[in-house]
């Protein structure tokens, strides 16, 4: 048992998504299973929200309000993700590119505005970072995404017609409710239920396996929308683009989120865990949507790439924190 226990420590995320992508290869190839489809798809939207419901309550149980300070590498990361975003949104719109280049572009500008995922709090305690901070950026770059992608959607697809107010509404009512709501209810089962609060937090390891569980759903849904945009008749060569473009976001965010939180503030070795995920963890989820609601259709399938990418990341991160010395 408690080698199972060590290997998971190392290679949860990997199994995980290899759970996922299996899954929904073996379901969309055994046919006396299509007839659970409507049944399947009803579990999946409502077990997904209450895992990661679940996963981010006993992570915030463990993160108190005066926990949410700001830092340097917050300013730096926010101005790096804005930055690119509006640079990307004009470039788009003053120089013609061919259909390739243009999703390949407008992927990887998704894949940088994105904001931080939720589960980055679950995977930044389980590196030895900073919670509170990682969470203060959850909260922070959510906002920053809510006021430019409706500011600058109509620079990046011309013919989608956005109105800000409708679109900012959209983005909210999308992202917040499952942030805050978790968030809230830890502060209020911490006030009136310490002895809940003892119990859920001494569970060990709780959040991370919730989150194994979320993110093989999450690995099945984005290997679901690769894979039917290329039966759409998408082709190789856009798909292609997209996933060049969702791995250079990933490179670029890990990366500067990395020498932020070293050079910035010169923070100890928690805060640079923090910023190094705050910026390249992302909420795939709301990018696939984003991607298919805002954008080229297509160009959605940026967040699936780029949930295997920082996934693929994270398993090494775990595995060289959990390494036996």
């Amino acid at each position: 048992m408690n080698r199972v226990v060590a290997f998971l420590k190392r290679w949860g995320l990997v199994v995980s998504m290899l759970t996922g992508a299996c899954a929904y290869i073996t379901f969309i190839n055994i046919e006396p299973l299509q007839v659970c489809k409507p049944l399947l798809s009803k579990a999946i939207s409502v077990s997904q929200p209450t895992l990661l419901f679940m996963m981010l309550l006993l992570t915030f149980l463990k993160v108190k309000p005066s926990d949410l300070n700001l830092r340097k590498w917050q300013l730096g990361a926010l101005m790096l993700q804005g930055l690119v975003w509006i640079g990307g949104a004009w470039l788009m719109s003053s120089i013609p590119l061919s259909e390739n280049w243009r999703l390949g572009i407008e992927g990887f500008l998704l894949c940088m505005i994105c904001p931080t995922a939720t589960a980055a709090a679950v995977v930044t305690g389980k590196l030895g970072g900073n919670q509170g901070s990682l969470t203060m950026y959850i909260i922070l770059a959510n906002l920053l995404a809510s006021a430019l992608i409706p500011a600058m959607i109509p620079m990046i697809c011309p013919k989608a017609e956005v109105d800000f107010l409708t679109t900012f509404w959209q983005i909210v009512a999308k992202i917040f409710p499952l942030l805050f709501s978790p968030f809230l209810c830890a502060i209020i089962i911490r006030r009136l239920l310490p002895g809940v609060t003892r119990w859920l937090t001494s569970i060990p390891n709780a959040a991370f396996y919730l989150w194994m569980m979320a993110l093989s759903i999450a690995i099945a849904v984005s290997v679901k929308i690769m894979h039917q945009s290329f039966m759409a008749g998408s082709g190789i060569a856009p798909q292609l683009s997209i996933a060049v473009g969702s791995l250079l976001a990933a490179f670029i965010q890990f990366t500067a989120g990395k020498w932020l939180g070293k050079n910035i503030s010169n923070y100890s070795s928690n805060e640079i865990i923090s910023s190094t995920q705050a910026l390249g963890q992302k909420n795939t989820i709301f990018s696939i949507w984003c991607g298919y609601t805002f954008m080229d259709p297509l160009s959605s399938i940026a967040g699936g790439f780029y949930s295997i990418w920082h996934n693929i990341y994270n398993s090494y991160q775990l595995a060289k924190r959990n390494s036996p010395s």
